[in-house]
């Protein structure tokens, strides 16, 4: 089977599960950012043994399915603002945890263990936020994070067909030498394009915020692409995993959605 055909399949696969549990409902959309966070965590920390650190791996992946579960209950209404001070002492116990551990680089292990949760569980909860709407009577809205997802798509896929038909000119060839300016206007174009489709679905967003949305994963989206490239260039490695076939690791698939996440619900939060 040819590495084209497998990425078709693994890619088409992987979409249809995230349409589908994210258009289900919560249950499934709780499932499927748990299984995100707990499979991305595992991958970062395994790859940073390489570099002979031995990140608190298990520790590190409870704090990050906690604190999604917190923000999960926390958006519905169910807690309140409180629960997150749990994760005072969580955090500081992973410096205390370090002291037991007989170990050359403690502070790089406290680093990378702090880090995974960071980079990786904290822009996932955000998700929370995208689909839990309303201040009184939260409603379960899974239409702003599927079009997320489906923008963020359409710049990869933009970004990619414009990168190969037309590519001269390099991005950023230190860390990514594919990579081309004249893919990333490629994919702002599909985006916003994209984006001005799914305006008419759902007309109770504006076009403008729409656009803007659009842009930051565009923006956003490439430099966690850099940013994920630039961690696997330090430890000198290709792909961050192997679960998808022709694809790479499943960092590898959500690298995109790490930095844009954020900023899109610091957007969202802003216009609210």
């Amino acid at each position: 089977m040819s590495n084209l055909i497998k990425r078709s399949i693994t890619g088409f696969i992987f979409v249809l599960v995230i349409v589908s549990c994210i258009l289900i409902g919560k249950i499934t959309f709780l499932i499927l950012s748990l299984t995100l966070i707990i499979l991305s965590m595992n991958e970062f920390y395994r790859i940073s043994v390489k570099e002979r650190i031995r990140a608190q791996k298990n520790y590190g992946v409870f704090i990050g399915t906690s604190f999604f579960i917190s923000n999960y209950l926390f958006a519905q209404n169910i807690v309140d603002y409180k629960i997150f001070t749990i994760f005072i002492p969580l955090f500081i116990f992973v410096f205390i945890y370090e002291l037991f551990r007989n170990n050359k680089k403690p502070f790089s292990n406290i680093g990378y263990t702090l880090l995974g949760i960071i980079y990786i569980a904290i822009p996932i909860s955000m998700f929370n936020f995208f689909v839990f709407r309303g201040n009184l009577n939260v409603i379960y809205t899974p239409n702003i994070l599927l079009s997320f997802f489906i923008m963020l798509w359409a710049s990869d896929t933009g970004a990619y067909i414009f990168g190969v038909s037309f590519g001269k000119h390099r991005l950023f060839p230190r860390i990514s030498p594919k990579k081309s300016w004249e893919g990333f206007l490629g994919g702002a174009i599909t985006s916003l394009a994209t984006s001005f489709i799914l305006s008419k679905f759902y007309p109770d967003l504006p076009l403008i915020h729409w656009f803007v949305i659009s842009t930051i994963i565009v923006i956003m989206g490439t430099f966690g692409d850099l940013v994920e490239s630039l961690f696997k260039r330090s430890i000198k490695i290709k792909d961050s995993g192997k679960i998808f076939p022709g694809h790479g690791g499943i960092l590898d698939r959500i690298d995109s959605v790490l930095l844009s996440a954020p900023i899109i619900f610091t957007y969202l939060q802003l216009i609210n």
